[in-house]
């Protein structure tokens, strides 16, 4: 049996991949290839001021229905300035109703008949593939939601040496090595070896949280030789490796392989343009590092990732940066905070930090902004709902500045159901989506001098001459003095949102004095545009 000090130590790979210090010293910048100083080369590639939309929302209908109805929106979505999808998890998933992170088989697509249904919650490989056509059609990127942090719906249970751990710091053990008996044989045998004949046991997996043997529910990690804790993860709760099911060990080389291969499968099968990396905070970075690195050789340099890394310090999310290269994206989670931080404290929140402490704000070129997503709806584990007051500033905050690669929520557009359904705001959204896309281009200058009264102006460029005023308040009206440039003098500017029936006329020196009604967003631009 090997000794509980091998499970701490770091295995050769993970110590190659470590990071030079001080972590943003010029030599570090040289030494990550992806790094891009700002400029944002992700995000977007070769489409201006594009717009990532999320098309799915937690309670989506069961009835297999979904493909087929967003295959009917999309031409309304590639015209209100959409480009890109974020399609919802395909694989088959533990069940039916399975909103696809509880993943079974990631080669069935919605094929073949396992745990209970050919079709997955959101239809059958047939209608995902059309879905993806009619998108590739209208010019719409797709990006596919992949889960490879743990598996689940295992279709038998296996006997081995695992020890229990503290939940609350999971590099503790609780008591003595023991046989336990877990989920982790997967089979498939309604796939039948198609597409892969990989089989997954226990020691592609390094944790599980059933004993089928005594139906204890604890944190348990298996042990074997070599095996423990992947140390390429957040350190919350010592090690955050775990998070639920059967819990992929990302440092085994059958379980590297077996992923790499299913991902060519993968892209090649659907044709997708890019990944949505599932609860990347508990995958091994040097894991993730060579993944990204494949999938660029492999399906090109322009194939896009962005990362779901659940954590709103800034620092933590610069260390995941760094440990992989530079070459996925970040959802801002920070960013997400203060949106929901604002909303909920109205009048007492200084407008002027909303940036603070955001990836948007320190690495504007690998952030992807987003108000709201299927966690943080009503209801959800990590549930911090943006209130309906603030939505649209929120939503002015992402599309209409320069940083980012903004993404707009499914829930946010056509509503939610559940328990605590909430209603859409299309029109505002597309009205933001609009501006976006015909008036928000130049340079940008920000007015964040008031704690209740932001504001900022775009610029315009060649081609695109027109200038943007965005005022956003939460509290009393008044005025914000902003230059849009002395060629504007003698113009009147009006609100393009409607929330301000006022007229603005810029002076001689190309100020005007914007203001925006209390607890709300103005969007101030020359009175005749279209």
């Amino acid at each position: 049996m090997i000794p509980p000090s091998l499970w701490n130590q770091y295995t050769t790979r993970q110590i190659e991949s470590q990071v030079p210090s001080p972590l943003f010293s010029e030599d570090a910048r040289a030494w990550c290839p992806w790094y891009t100083g700002g400029k944002q080369i992700h995000g977007g590639v070769g489409m201006k001021n594009g717009v990532m939309f999320q098309g799915f929302e937690w309670h989506c209908p069961e009835d297999g229905s979904y493909y087929r109805e967003m295959a009917e929106r999309v031409e309304e979505l590639g015209g209100s300035g959409i480009t890109a999808f974020w399609l919802p998890p395909a694989a088959k998933g533990t069940g039916v109703g399975d909103v696809g992170y509880g993943v079974y088989d990631l080669y069935d697509l919605g094929e073949f008949d396992q745990k209970g249904t050919v079709r997955t919650k959101y239809g059958t490989k047939a209608e995902l593939l059309e879905l993806v056509r009619r998108l590739h059609g209208a010019g719409i990127q797709v990006y596919a939601d992949v889960v490879l942090n743990h598996m689940g719906g295992a279709d038998g249970t296996e006997t081995f040496l695992a020890v229990k751990v503290d939940s609350g710091d999971r590099n503790r053990e609780i008591e003595g090595h023991r046989e336990i008996e877990g989920w982790t044989r997967f089979d498939f045998p309604g796939r039948g070896g198609a597409h892969s004949a990989f089989r997954w046991s226990h020691v592609h997996f390094n944790g599980v949280d059933y004993d089928a043997r005594t139906g204890e529910k604890a944190i348990f990690r298996i042990l074997g030789e070599h095996k423990g804790w992947n140390w390429g993860v957040s350190q919350e709760h010592g090690n955050y490796d775990y998070l639920m099911f059967a819990d992929l060990d990302h440092a085994h080389p059958d379980v590297q392989k077996e992923l790499f291969e299913w991902s060519d499968w993968f892209v090649r099968e659907t044709g997708v343009d890019g990944f949505r990396l599932d609860a990347v905070k508990h995958i091994d970075h040097a894991f993730m590092k060579d993944f990204q690195g494949h999938l660029r050789a492999r399906h090109g340099q322009g194939f896009y990732l962005v990362g779901e890394y659940w954590h709103n310090d800034i620092t933590v999310k610069e260390e995941y940066l760094a440990g992989t290269e530079f070459g996925i994206d970040l959802f801002d989670v920070g960013l997400h905070y203060h949106l929901h931080q604002a909303s909920v404290k109205g009048a007492d929140y200084d407008l002027r930090r909303i940036f603070d402490d955001t990836l948007v704000k320190e690495h504007p070129g690998m952030a992807v902004t987003f108000v709201d997503n299927h966690d943080s709806q009503p209801g959800q584990s990590l549930q911090s709902w943006v209130e309906p007051w603030f939505k649209e500033s929120a939503y002015a905050l992402v599309l209409l500045r320069k940083e980012g690669y903004p993404c707009v929520f499914y829930g946010d557009y056509y509503g939610i159901g559940g328990e605590q359904p909430q209603d859409g705001m299309k029109e505002q959204v597309e009205r933001l989506l609009k501006l976006r896309r015909r008036y928000c281009h130049g340079e940008q200058e920000d007015y964040f001098d008031s704690p209740h009264r932001i504001g900022w102006v775009r610029r315009g460029e060649e081609g695109h001459p027109h200038k943007l005023a965005v005022v956003v308040s939460n509290r009393e009206e008044g005025p914000l003095p902003m230059f849009v440039g002395v060629e504007e003098a003698g113009k009147t500017y009006v609100d393009r949102l409607g929330n301000h029936g006022g007229r603005v006329s810029i002076g001689s020196e190309g100020f005007g004095e914007f203001p925006a009604s209390p607890g709300s967003v103005s969007v101030w631009m020359e009175e005749g545009l279209d």
